[in-house]
């Protein structure tokens, strides 16, 4: 397995571009974050490059952040500031050496009929899966469950299975965050080889708190197996809560490294 520190969530005890180096040293060679647009392109390149970082994923921008908005590939009117989103995003991937793309659908605005929102949704990842795919870089779907982000579109795996079948673009993948489905959907080693044709990037977390994945009902060492016999031979984000100091937490990803006791890394 290839573990890459979500830097939006781990190693905030420090500002954004000292993570870097911080993840490195905790012995992470990949990172992936929630957006770099808050900082130029040549800066986190630097960082990258500095600390022999590979970049393994980042999200388009998600609209009004602050407001509430999370992603706005499904709200009507907004088609022309969503494709000057994609261009931005192509431009920092191509700066940062980075191969992949999440497209978060948004939340369904109050009074908007389910089936519209999905229709415009479906039409700007056609727009973006081929801006993509002219740049070389796969584009992703990732379902959200709606406990963390009510309202939210993309909802479950058989959704995304049923979108990417609509829009029918080779570089249209899934991004299989295991904590979400396990608090969505359940039956997680189901939902593994169920979508290992179409799984391109994987997260983890602990459910129900989304701390260190060793902690809470999800057995992580067992579907890193299910994972590795799937064929899987990407990236496994870490984008979970740290329950104190990112580093005192780690001790899930040193023994699994090391092969040991793996039986017992689940803490509950």
């Amino acid at each position: 397995m290839r573990f890459a520190a979500n830097l939006s969530l781990l190693f905030t005890e420090r500002p954004f571009p000292k993570r870097f180096a911080a993840a490195a040293a905790a012995g992470f060679d990949a990172v992936e974050f929630l957006f770099p647009y808050g900082f130029p392109a040549e800066t986190l390149a630097a960082e990258l490059n500095a600390n022999n970082l590979t970049l393994a994923l980042f999200n388009l921008p998600p609209g009004d952040w602050e407001a509430g908005e999370r992603g706005i590939a499904c709200l009507p009117g907004r088609e022309a500031e969503f494709r000057a989103g994609v261009d931005r995003a192509i431009a920092y991937a191509c700066a940062l050496g980075n191969r992949r793309l999440h497209c978060m659908a948004g939340i369904v605005p109050p009074g908007l009929d389910r089936a519209i929102a999905l229709k415009i949704y479906v039409g700007n990842l056609r727009v973006a899966a081929s801006a993509c795919l002219d740049a070389g870089l796969t584009l992703l779907v990732e379902p959200i469950n709606t406990r963390d982000m009510p309202g939210y579109l993309m909802d479950r795996t058989t959704l995304a299975r049923e979108v990417i079948g609509r829009v029918g673009a080779p570089n249209l993948r899934l991004q299989l965050d295991l904590y979400h489905a396990q608090i969505s959907e359940g039956d997680l080693a189901t939902r593994i080889r169920a979508n290992a044709d179409l799984t391109d990037h994987v997260q983890i977390a602990g459910v129900p708190d989304r701390h260190e994945p060793d902690s809470g009902e999800v057995h992580y060492p067992y579907l890193f197996e299910i994972l590795a016999t799937t064929g899987y031979d990407g990236f496994i984000g870490c984008e979970y809560r740290p329950g104190g100091r990112t580093e005192e937490g780690l001790g899930w990803l040193a023994a699994w490294r090391a092969g040991i006791d793996r039986s017992s890394l689940n803490r509950s």
